[in-house]
């Protein structure tokens, strides 16, 4: 070979590298530069943010004053899944492979189709969650706006859950930015709510943690107390026990403060740990069981008022997102209502529609107030 070749070849290999270093150099760039706008735009929403009470999108609508007691009210908890979750749907962060919702078409039937269903058992009050107001993984529909809409004969509060910056992954269908959030729709007069910041992981792990929260809602009843609705959806996805305990915690002193004021009190929504004390399941996976110590003695789980045989019988409120559903996803119940001591359970159910909508189902409850 030629020197002239071999020094040909020699240019070639050097560009090649060149290149190479080039390429890698701005890909490490773009890596950081993503990093500092991940960490420069992370920020928890404020706590104890005052909530603005909406009133009833229909102008005739009959909202109660106050709450009567020894009268049956019904309530329903519901996580609506963003829209996203029709029953062959599955999600990146269970293993499965969407990011996204299928479309916005789609998006809007699904959070339509879950409001109808929750107005069919003819609630006082639903309490829902994961509600999308401005997010890319639903194309920017408010999903709120929807809601408000659908349950016109309702006053209402949101509390925005989080706001997270744009997320990259996964790479085939960036998650992108997020905004979504609690609301509780009310048959009675909602007079104040509160949005309270709930503990989330504190090291680097609070990037990939979305914040969480979870609201007050204050009802005057006619004996002069309030009914306090706590809506709340709790952290997920394995969150440390450090996280668990600080939420558990001050959910436990909200109840207690509010029952030493002589209030009844309602929480409902996403607990996020197994709710069955009667499943084998209870301490597997991620879905660790909810430690009944820590609740006050003064409160119980609706469910405990089951017989073991019923509760561990009845259809679980949450779906496996990994694959399309069919009998043979895991399935858990992790959505229901803790109660005071001064309201009684008459009736208490999972609602079991298939998933129809979301990957999760309602909880219906119906009680007094004594």
């Amino acid at each position: 070979m030629s020197n002239s070749g071999t020094l040909g070849r020699k240019n070639r290999i050097k560009r090649f590298f060149t290149i190479l270093g080039i390429t890698l150099g701005v890909i490490l760039a773009l890596a950081i530069a993503y990093l500092l706008y991940v960490i420069a735009f992370y920020h928890r929403l404020p706590d104890n943010q005052v909530l603005e009470i909406v009133s009833a999108a229909d102008a005739e609508a009959e909202i109660g004053d106050k709450v009567p007691t020894e009268v049956e009210l019904t309530i329903v908890t519901y996580n609506v899944g963003f829209g996203a979750y029709s029953p062959d749907y599955t999600f990146f962060m269970d293993g499965g492979k969407s990011s996204w919702a299928k479309s916005k078409e789609s998006a809007t039937n699904l959070i339509t189709g879950a409001g109808e269903l929750s107005l069919s058992f003819e609630p006082d009050f639903v309490l829902l969650q994961e509600i999308d107001i401005d997010s890319t993984r639903t194309y920017h529909l408010d999903e709120l706006a929807l809601l408000r809409t659908k349950f016109s004969q309702y006053e209402n509060s949101f509390a925005q859950n989080y706001d997270s910056p744009y997320l990259l992954y996964p790479f085939y269908e960036p998650h992108g930015a997020s905004k979504a959030g609690l609301a509780v729709f009310s048959k009675y007069d909602i007079t104040y709510a509160i949005r309270r910041s709930l503990p989330v992981s504190s090291d680097f792990n609070r990037l990939l943690d979305l914040d969480r929260c979870y609201s007050v809602n204050r009802i005057p009843t006619e004996n002069g107390k309030e009914l306090v609705l706590i809506n709340i959806h709790m952290s997920a996805y394995g969150s440390s026990p450090a996280v668990r305990e600080g939420q558990t915690s001050m959910l436990r002193e909200e109840m207690e403060k509010e029952y030493e004021a002589g209030n009844y009190v309602i929480v409902g929504g996403d607990f996020n740990h197994n709710l069955k004390i009667y499943d084998d399941k209870g301490n597997m996976g991620w879905a660790k069981a909810y430690e009944r110590s820590l609740i006050p003695d003064t409160f119980t789980f609706a469910i405990d008022f089951l017989d073991e045989q019923v509760m561990y019988e009845m259809h679980n409120s949450c779906r496996d997102a990994g694959k399309p559903y069919s009998n043979m996803n895991a399935t858990y119940t992790l959505d229901g209502f803790i109660i005071s001591d001064n309201i009684e359970c008459i009736e208490y159910y999972n609602y079991d529609g298939g998933y129809e909508y979301s990957d999760h189902d309602p909880v219906v409850m119906k009680f007094v107030l004594k």
